[in-house]
């Protein structure tokens, strides 16, 4: 599998996911404009893909769909309040419904959604497995539950978020008090130390890739993030595993082969 970040951020988030024989892009939040231009960069027709997948309905994951939609065919993969969600607020398009929680493919792929707790109406994360490879997503929730931690454990890559470095947060002066207290709620973002338990939690020997995504402009840095993660991974002997950080510019791709 071929993993390109296009973009991971409060501005948007999109990533093409390939195999030989099937691409998918998992979440949608540029506008379709730039989605077009970065996939003919990229070699790949748009209406060749066999389906959008969505973690949740907010507009940083959502923002190109509507007028992606309009021009495509292509089937866009998402569990019903999601959908439902997404309908309410006029959007037209091929859907295919998932339950979470419950295994389905799509060509070569096989895909497993699972709920993770944020502020959506049934937001979820993702594990791809591909042949002997496997990749998660796990991009917006405020913790790690049990079945978080189970569906990822063992995967060969791993993009996660990295929000927010807690003490950049606390005294930041942009952001008022409520909006800190969401994004540190359990239904939030998780803050750099959180990720990094996360990844040492679910890290086997098969772990070869983490990338650090979701990262605040304001309120962290790459440097803070990967220094976190790495640090954790090299306490626990993890020393195998390439730590990288998907840049919120959709300028500036990050792409893997697992």
């Amino acid at each position: 599998m071929r993993v390109t970040i296009l973009a991971s951020g409060s501005s948007g988030n999109v990533v093409l996911l390939q195999t030989a024989e099937t691409s998918v892009l998992i979440d949608i939040g540029l506008t379709a404009k730039r989605i077009n231009g970065h996939l003919t960069t990229l070699d790949v027709e748009a209406n060749s893909l066999a389906g959008v997948l969505l973690t949740h309905e907010h507009g940083d994951h959502t923002k190109g769909l509507r007028v992606f939609c309009a021009n495509s065919s292509v089937p866009v993969f998402t569990n019903p309040l999601t959908a439902d969600s997404l309908k309410r607020s006029g959007v037209v398009a091929n859907w295919n419904l998932f339950a979470s929680g419950a295994e389905f493919q799509i060509g070569d792929l096989r895909v497993l959604p699972f709920s993770v707790p944020h502020d959506a109406a049934d937001p979820v994360g993702f594990v791809f497995r591909h042949a002997e490879s496997s990749f998660a997503v796990l991009t917006d929730l405020g913790y790690a539950t049990k079945q978080v931690v189970n569906c990822v454990q063992g995967v060969s890559a791993l993009l996660i978020e990295t929000n927010h470095d807690e003490t950049m947060l606390q005294n930041d002066t942009k952001r008022p008090w409520a909006v800190k207290q969401r994004i540190l709620s359990r239904h939030g973002h998780l803050s750099n130390v959180a990720a990094a338990d996360i990844v040492a939690n679910v890290a086997t020997p098969q772990l070869s890739h983490v990338l650090l995504g979701h990262i605040s402009e304001d309120c962290n840095s790459s440097t803070l993030a990967t220094q976190a993660v790495r640090t954790r991974l090299d306490a626990d002997g993890h020393t195998q595993v390439e730590v990288l950080c998907a840049s919120s510019k959709d300028d500036a791709p990050v792409s893997i082969t697992i």
